[in-house]
């Protein structure tokens, strides 16, 4: 059920700037066709991970859920007029909500349930005051977390609305008690509007200016000049700081692209591993033409950046109807770009708090039972494709949701029970179903993701792209004795694919022996495509009727 288009959902460029992790998104490169089947793979060298052994399968095999603490459940009512004064208001989209640390804590079986194993939460730094200096139409109070309000030196000091030194290390424990991980988002290329740091230490920070993503300042933010070793220190020091205090698994660091790549390689990232080795550091650098945009922060000692330019692919195609060769060209170009090493650990999202939500790409004017068709398809590239899913909290949902703040809406009181998401919700993706009915299908897709090596761990292969035909998409991911082969209909007919097996010399020649005449495939998912496929002259024979998603899995 879409809600009307409100004054928020079209308020949100200001605002989208303001809070962190900038959107300035490049625009989408042609794309080249090529022939159905695709098979050949650009060799990269395999890197050298921050992250080491047995902790990169690990890495590997999770499954990300991003939630806001202030959006997502408010655990302890006395904490939410503490801080910042006139900064809590339910009512009001730019100001606190009451959520916290607490409440995550309270809801963490939610999201184990949903089978997500990372979470990652926007900062807890202490926030800048209001009045402080923020341009009005973004709002002075900064709930998301992205106007730290440093000091010098400075004190690690946690936003009192979202609770205490005490409650971040219990979510942590809670976390690792039942087997999951926790990852921080860091800011260092800028403070929060009026730190305090800004008056004590002003030359500290460039000037202001445009057009330099790495001087000039972002939406006005105070922007440090990390070239500067006094300031390269404080910050380094600062996240080692955070780093030795808390358990963290991983670190995920906003706008990395704002900041200079001699900072990460030669200061940041042997300083943050020094203090806790084997933390897994995530890159938010907004690029989205290509994988090589990407590759630098890689270079410098990331182990993952977020793969904005699948996200893109996925928008362009599966989400405005468009072709399949786009989201094909993408993902050749990303594994082939990087290797398969590095696109196994990159993050690949559908939407987070900085763009509108993935059902709100359609548009308005398609019909919403083709909106969860269009959904089903993206989630379950999501979690077949070579890297890490994201998901942002809502999207189990099916939220709707324009730029910020209209994406930033409070998870509902009635989603945290089957009872309570079997409703049909305004607000909510209909078109034939309610919120349990996108939850269980995400449930399910992460189920397969994890129980499936080949998904999370397997190389890639192209099997089939539309190449001015039937829009389908069909590719192979195998390790060890899992073997998958993923098709996905976009398009309005039946996708009768002959996807060749035994001539794609993308799939190793054990698989395709293995993949003998007779061998037959069996669907995991269920939603709607036969049962099982066999193969036959060479060619796994499928027939997979409009808009479904089918994922293979080899008897």
């Amino acid at each position: 059920m879409r809600p009307l288009l409100s004054a928020a959902a079209v308020l949100s460029t200001a605002l989208l700037l303001a809070s962190c992790g900038q959107s300035d998104l490049q625009a989408q490169a042609p794309q080249t066709q090529v022939p159905q089947a695709q098979t050949a793979q650009a060799a990269a060298p395999v890197q050298t991970q921050a992250i080491s052994g047995t902790n990169i399968d690990t890495w590997r095999k999770q499954v990300i859920y991003l939630a806001m603490p202030d959006r997502f459940s408010n655990g302890n009512a006395s904490n939410d007029n503490l801080g910042q004064p006139n900064c809590y208001d339910p009512a009001n989209p730019t100001k606190f909500h009451g959520g916290d640390l607490q409440g995550l804590r309270n809801k963490l079986s939610y999201i184990k349930d949903l089978g997500a194993t990372t979470l990652w939460i926007t900062p807890v730094y202490k926030q800048t005051p209001i009045n402080s200096g923020a341009p009005a139409s973004y709002g002075n109070c900064g709930y998301h977390g992205y106007w730290a309000d440093y000091t010098s030196p400075d004190d690690t000091a946690i936003e009192p609305k979202l609770g205490t030194s005490a409650d971040l290390t219990g979510l942590i424990s809670d976390l690792h008690a039942g087997g999951m991980k926790f990852m921080m988002d860091m800011v260092v290329n800028h403070a929060g509007y009026g730190a305090r740091v800004v008056t004590q230490q002003p030359s500290w920070f460039h000037s202001n200016c445009t057009g330099n993503d790495i001087t000039c300042p972002l939406a006005g933010l105070p922007d440090f000049a990390q070239e500067n070793a006094t300031v390269a220190a404080y910050l380094t020091n600062l996240s080692k700081t955070w780093t030795s205090t808390y358990a963290i698994d991983a670190i995920r660091m906003d706008t990395a692209k704002h900041a200079p790549l001699t900072y990460w390689q030669n200061s940041w990232v042997p300083g943050v591993l020094a203090a806790r080795p084997n933390t897994f550091l995530l890159a938010e650098a907004f690029l989205d033409s290509s994988a090589s945009q990407l590759k630098p922060f890689l270079d410098a000692g990331f182990d993952s950046t977020f793969g904005f330019p699948t996200r893109t692919a996925l928008v362009n195609s599966i989400g405005k109807a468009g072709s399949l060769d786009t989201l094909a060209a993408k993902v050749q170009d990303t594994v082939g770009t990087l290797g398969l090493d590095r696109a196994l650990l990159q993050v690949n999202l559908l939407d987070n708090h900085d763009v509108q939500r993935f059902v709100n790409e359609p548009g308005i004017s398609v019909a919403e039972t083709d909106i969860r068709a269009r959904y089903r398809l993206a989630l379950g590239a999501l979690m077949t494709l070579p890297g890490i899913p994201q998901l942002y909290a809502g999207d189990e949902l099916g939220v709707y949701g324009g730029n910020d703040p209209d994406n930033r809406k409070d998870m509902p009181s009635w989603a945290w029970t089957d009872t309570g998401r079997s409703t049909a919700q305004s607000g909510y993706l209909a078109g034939g179903g309610t919120p349990k009915t996108t939850y269980d299908l995400a449930k399910k897709l992460i189920g397969i993701r994890t129980a499936n090596e080949g998904l999370w761990k397997g190389m890639y292969a192209e099997m089939w792209r539309p190449n001015g035909g039937q829009n389908a998409m069909a590719y192979y991911r195998g390790s060890g004795t899992s073997r998958m082969v993923v098709v996905l209909n976009l398009s309005d007919t039946t996708a009768n694919l002959p996807l060749d097996i035994q001539a794609n010399t993308a799939i190793p020649a054990a698989d395709r022996t293995y993949l003998a005449n007779g061998k037959t495939f069996t669907d995991q998912l269920g939603a709607g495509a036969p049962a099982t496929a066999t193969v036959s002259g060479g060619k796994l024979n499928v027939s997979v009727p409009a808009k479904t998603l089918a994922i293979y899995r080899a008897n």
